[in-house]
């Protein structure tokens, strides 16, 4: 299998909350970060990419750039899934693609991607990536 080939993807499933719908009982479009985020989280434990182990290796990752394009609302009490999906780069960033579905009916609800950058621990941003994430990569057959 050549490296390209590789997809590192993780999914979770989830009960949409009353407190994450509006009047029209629809999510708030403000839902979607928490259910992008419960996916990087869902991602970094399957593939040992967690928050915490970012920040252990002297680094912080935080969100630069979060893009969401809606294709038909979900309701409360329906349940979502959301699928999460690593792109590789060879840039100093951490990118993912979601997808999210009706868990019931598997119609697509939303789509986006999040783009993440390395800041040291004295908040400078780092241009190349930190060799940790290399190793990373390499452990999980991504091309560096």
């Amino acid at each position: 299998m050549k490296n390209e080939e590789i997809i590192l993807q993780a999914e979770k499933e989830f009960e949409v909350r009353f407190s994450e719908v509006d009047s029209m009982n629809i999510v708030w479009h403000g839902s979607y970060a928490l259910y992008f985020e419960d996916a990087r989280e869902a991602f970094g434990r399957k593939y040992g990419l967690e928050y915490l182990y970012i920040f252990e290796q002297g680094f912080y990752a935080p969100l630069v750039e979060l893009h969401f394009e809606y294709k038909r609302p979900l309701k409360y009490p329906e349940k979502g899934r959301i699928q999460i999906t690593f792109r590789n780069t060879n840039a100093a960033k951490i990118i993912f693609d979601y997808r999210l579905f009706s868990a019931l009916s598997g119609e697509p609800v939303a789509s986006g991607y999040s783009v993440q950058v390395f800041l040291d621990k004295d908040y400078a941003l780092v241009w190349s990536s930190p060799d940790f994430f290399l190793r990373w990569k390499q452990i999980n057959g991504l091309s560096i």
